[in-house]
This record gives structure tokens, sequence and C-alpha cells, in this order.
């Protein structure tokens, strides 16, 4: 295996590697499922480069609910192959993928009338944790249990007693979506993946009808480049038909922009010790417990406007206060938000209008010679989702290919991760870090926090909070640059943490303390660091000026009025 270390140097090696020869697989869109596709080619044994417009995770992939789940709601509508696969997959990075990046999660369901709700509910949270055991992935996670109202009450005080009659407990599954996929293709690029973010394809090479590579345009250093590659897969999600349109081909699927928003409070705000998952006239509500903070969402509501920067409404904030303070005891104001974020799904279009009906599930389809499509689907179902679409690439390749091979290749960190929880107490013992930080590393790093603690041991400075963002260990700043392709401040604060919507500053108080940690790694001169927090407080004021606006035709003129840090 090669370094991990996606540092500068090494984005600017990949980019030149690409075009050095001919890739078997290049894949055009670093979300989750860009990125695991570029992580099952890898293991094939098959020479793989993947670029990203802009950063790992920056559209649908960091703005999710942040679950890893079956997927309940799908037993009601019959989806039972859905599920049973999503099950699967969570069963799978709970226990061996990805240990130190997703953990379990309880949720409690209220009951509201007596008699069939309980027994109509329990019957299909039983099937969930049937199904689940079923699979051999089950026994990481407590089964559901029945409560009274007095029992509900107890472990969810915040509720009022006339919300519910009783409740059922159950558990799923969290993780970081955007530090999941960051660590993805950081793994890929282990087994020799070569990876560019800010690296955007403007255009596809081709020989008569067949696709045969793609024009990149390096949007950091302004050089173009030509990567040829004997099947090249686009997976960019809500950008696919526009992907697609580069080749004059429509494509045999349309996909429609979802948008769904989330709402961050303070975890005392909310007294409860587990997450809720409510019913709405549309679709089902969560509030999910997140460290120190919860996050309540979705809404589920068509968009057709700017993709890149998807704008949360007065409106959409308004809805979900409104379906969350349906049971809470203390209501929730707007002056409780710390952050908002708002994010699009990639549906497959339907029958329906309504996006809540369209489907969740994937499709790969081979539109011209050379050239893979994948889109749909579900993030915990995006491991499956990678190997159809390596599967349909091989197709077009004239040689013998390995089968895929993810389903037993841990994630980076988790080799050793539980180990080192375990001797978490002696790492801090040793290291003069508290034991908090430590696990705090250890649940964001897994087994890579001793590559954290390095750069705190080189200067020991590195080890004291972000003073505005206390969370955050200053080491993690700047490890997100030297190691993890944050190129600019905006990745840092939105991404590699998630400062921009866990302080109610929005991340403006820590944007000059991150933009000099991380200047020397990006060799930024001090005219730089100045155009970094200058953008990234625009962006933040230009947040909080769309989520004043009252639908989401203003709301998005008013998101829109922040510059892009480098232009497309």
């Amino acid at each position: 295996m090669r370094t991990a270390t996606l540092g500068p140097a090494e984005r600017a090696e990949s980019l030149a590697g690409m075009t050095e020869g001919e890739l078997d697989v290049l894949v055009v869109g670093a979300g989750v499922v860009g990125a695991g596709t570029a992580l099952d080619a890898a293991t094939r044994g098959l020479s793989t480069g993947l670029v990203e417009a802009r950063d790992w995770a920056s559209g649908t992939s960091s703005r999710s609910s942040k679950l890893i789940h079956g997927g309940l709601r799908y037993l009601e509508m019959l989806d039972f192959a859905l599920v049973r696969e999503a099950l699967k997959e969570r069963g799978l990075l709970l226990e061996r993928l990805a240990p130190h990046l997703v953990k379990p999660v309880p949720f409690l369901y209220p009951l509201q009338r007596k008699g069939w709700e309980r027994l109509y509910a329990g019957s299909g949270v039983a099937l969930y944790d049937a199904m689940s055991m079923a699979r051999g992935h089950g026994r990481g996670l407590p089964s559901h249990r029945h409560l009274s109202r007095r029992q509900a009450l107890r472990v969810a005080p915040a509720l009022k007693k006339d919300a519910l009659i009783g409740a059922l407990q159950y558990y799923d599954a969290q993780m970081d979506d955007a530090r999941y996929v960051a660590t993805l293709v950081r793994t890929a690029a282990s087994y020799g993946a070569k990876v560019a973010n800010r690296a955007r394809v403007t255009g596809f090479l081709r020989e008569g009808e067949r696709v045969v590579g793609a024009r990149v345009r390096d949007v950091e250093g302004g050089g173009e480049y030509e990567v040829r590659a004997r099947q090249i897969v686009n997976a960019t999600g809500v950008w696919t038909d526009d992907t697609q349109a580069m080749v004059g081909e429509r494509g045999q699927f349309h996909v429609r922009a979802s948008k769904g928003i989330h709402l961050v409070v303070p975890k005392d705000r909310i007294h409860s010790s587990t997450g809720l998952i409510l019913r709405t006239e549309k679709s089902v509500l969560f509030v999910i417990p997140w460290g120190r903070h919860w996050i309540i969402g979705t809404t589920d509501t068509d968009w057709d406007l700017d993709k890149a920067h998807p704008a949360a409404s007065s409106a959409d904030i308004d809805y979900l206060l409104e379906h969350v303070n349906s049971v809470l005891s203390v209501p929730l104001t707007r002056d409780d938000v710390e952050g908002v974020y708002a994010g699009l799904r990639p549906l497959l279009a339907g029958e329906s209008d309504a996006t809540s009906k369209l489907s969740r599930e994937h499709t790969v389809a081979h539109p011209v010679p050379g050239l893979v499509v994948v889109a749909g689907g579900k993030y915990t179902t995006y491991r499956v989702m990678a190997e159809d679409a390596v599967d349909a690439a091989v197709h077009g390749l004239d040689q013998r290919v390995a089968e895929c091979v993810t389903e037993d290749i841990p994630l980076l960190g988790a080799e050793g991760y539980r180990a080192l929880w375990n001797a978490r107490a002696r790492i801090a013992a040793r290291t003069g870090i508290h034991v908090a930080r430590v696990e705090h590393l250890l649940n964001r790093y897994g087994a890579l926090a001793e590559e954290l603690l390095a750069l705190i041991a080189a200067d020991p400075s590195l080890g004291a909070p972000m003073p505005a963002a206390e969370d955050y260990l200053r080491a993690e700043i700047v490890y997100a640059a030297s190691h993890e392709g944050a190129r600019h401040l905006d990745d840092v604060l939105t991404r590699r943490t998630r400062i921009s919507i866990e302080t109610f500053d929005r991340g403006t108080l820590s944007a000059r303390e991150a933009a000099e940690l991380v200047a020397p790694v990006l060799g930024w001169d001090k005219d730089q660091i100045e155009r970094e927090v200058e953008h990234y407080e625009k962006r933040v004021e230009a947040e909080r000026e769309s989520q004043r606006q009252p639908d989401d035709l203003t709301a998005d003129a008013a998101r829109l009025g922040a510059p892009e840090i480098v232009q497309f």
C-alpha cells in the first residue's frame, strides 16, 4: 500500500500521473459513490483515477442526515429487498469496515393511538431487527423494546406528556458523512488510485462513438490535462444529467434533485438520552444525537435552482421547528439554532411529481461505449452501487478482472482501532492529552489518530483546542490540509470539521486562526489568508441572508450573493 497522505504535493503528483498513460478506470465525482467506486476499482487491481470539481463530498455526501440505516419506512412500502440490502451494509460498516466512524444510535418512536398502532409499528420494528439478524450483521446493535409512556418520558423528558401514550425504541447507526468520504478517498489512494480534488472535467475525449478519456482542468493551478481511460464512470449525483450532456447524451434515465434541510441545536435544548423519529404528513422527521448537539431534519422538496449551493429558506426552517415543537414540552425558537445546512438528493425520476415518492434505488447504465453512469441510491448502500458500477465498467475491458473485494477491505483507521480504544487511558497518560480528547480523535480518525498525536508531539501548541470551537484541536486543522486534501478554509471548517454548523458564529470566529494554521502547509501568503477569511465570512453572511428569505427563489438569489473562492 502507498502512503495515504493527501497533501498538495500528492495532489500534484496524482494529476501528473493521470496523464502518463491510459488508466483502466477514471471516476468523475468524489461523493460517497464516486469514492467508493475508486476504492472498488483499485482493490480489483485496476489502474484508477478519481477527479472532483470541488472538494471531497462537497455536494450531497456532506449534507445528509448522517445516518447509516436500513430504511425502516421502506418496510411500510414493502420494499424488502432495499431494506435487506441496506441492513447488511449497516452491519458490515459497524462491525468490519469502519467501526471507528460508524456508531450505534438509539431512536424513540412515540405512539399516539391505543391498540393497533403499537401492534402495527411494533411488528415493523421487530421485522427490521429480525432481517438484520438474519443477515448475520445485527449483533452490534441492541434489539428494540416497547416502552410505556412513563418509561418513554424517563429516557426523553423533553416530550410533552400528551404527545404519546407509549413508545418504541430501536437502534440504527450514524457517521460524519464528509469525514467518511475523505477516509474512503484516502483508502483508495493507499491502494494505488490517483486522486485529485479541485480538478474539473470540462469535456470528454471521443474516438468515433467511444468515450476514451476526459479533459480535466486544474481549478487551483489553471492547467489543462487530457486523461485517457478505457472506461469512465460518471458518479456525479445531482449533476448526472449535466455530465451526460458533455457527450451529447441525455442518458437512459433522468435524475431529479430533492432538497433536504437540517437544523443543528445545542444538546441542552432538548432533554433526552435518545434520538427521536416522528411522522409528518409528507415523510418522517429525525432528531438525531450529534455529540454536544442535535441534528433535526429533514425536508423533502423539489429543487431546480443552483445545485452547488442549495439554500434553506425561512419557510424550510419554520417547517422543521413547527413539527419538532409539536412534541416538545419546551419549544425551540430561531435563537436556539446554531447551524443550518441544505443538501440535494439525487433521485431517479419516475411517474410521481412528489420527490418523496421517487426511487431511492440506484441504476447503472452504459449509455455509450466507454462510459458508465451510476445514479440514485442511498448513502448506506454506496458500496453496492460502487460494485455494480465497476462490474459494468469491467464489461468494457478486454481482460479478466477480479471480483469485488470491498466487503473485506477495512477503511483506513479501522485496523487497530479497537485495541487503541482499549488503551486510550494509557495513550492519554503517555501524551499528556486528556482521555476525552483521545477518545474524540479515535472516533474521528481511528488508528490514524497516531498521526495527529505525532503532529502534537512535534509541536505541542497543536494540542490546544481551537479557542472558538473547543471540540476540535488545532492539530486537526493542520492535518486537514496536510493529510486529507483540504485546499481552502471552507473545506476545513465545513467538511473536515463541522465548526460551520456546530457554533453560533458559524465558524467566523475560528476562520482567521484556521487560515493561519493551514497557510504554511498550503503555501498561502498574507494576501491569500485575507482572501480566504473574507470569502468564508461572505459565504456565512449569504447563507444567513438566504435563511431569512420566504421561499426557494429568493433564498437561492441571496445565497448566490457570495462569490466562489476559485472560479469554475
